[in-house]
């Protein structure tokens, strides 16, 4: 044995490359209906640095897109509050526009109401102000000369 220090021969870790997302994956990711975007969002691939920025400082193509649609289904159910399934049993469109989930909202269809009913019980029957609005809260009414348990409710 020597004492001489030995070469290392072990092998060096590789440098690491930025991870490249397909445009339908960075649509997903970002929540948008890939053929709405601009061509050149559709053509290239994103890294996940770029993704972030485009979600940390949205450029206004992306704010445009966001605020008036078209939506992807995933966000046209979770704004009518339905399912995916519910949306497909309606034969409801795979994309829609702001103004046509509000006007779908506005109209509440039988389909919607039985649906928002049986995804989230309480919601279907009450009637919506906006789009993600919650159900108002039904308070018990409690009269002075009542003195059994059997509460009205309003």
């Amino acid at each position: 044995m020597t004492d001489a220090p030995r070469e290392d021969n072990r092998q060096q870790p590789k440098p690491k490359k930025e991870q490249l997302l397909s445009p339908a994956t960075a649509a997903k990711k970002l929540n948008l209906y890939l053929p709405a975007t601009p061509a050149e969002f559709q053509a290239t691939p994103i890294s996940r640095t770029a993704l972030q920025a485009l979600s940390d400082s949205p450029p206004e193509w992306l704010a445009t897109l966001r605020r008036e649609g078209p939506h992807p289904r995933d966000e046209v159910s979770r704004r009518l509050g339905v399912s995916n399934s519910a949306l497909a049993r309606a034969g409801v469109s795979d994309h829609m526009t702001t103004a046509e989930i509000r006007a779908l909202l506005d109209d509440r269809p039988e389909w919607l109401v039985a649906e928002r009913e049986k995804h989230a019980p309480g919601t279907g029957i009450v009637p919506g102000t906006a789009i993600g609005e919650r159900p108002a809260r039904v308070e018990p009414v409690v009269s002075a000369d009542d003195d059994d348990d059997t509460d009205e409710y309003v």
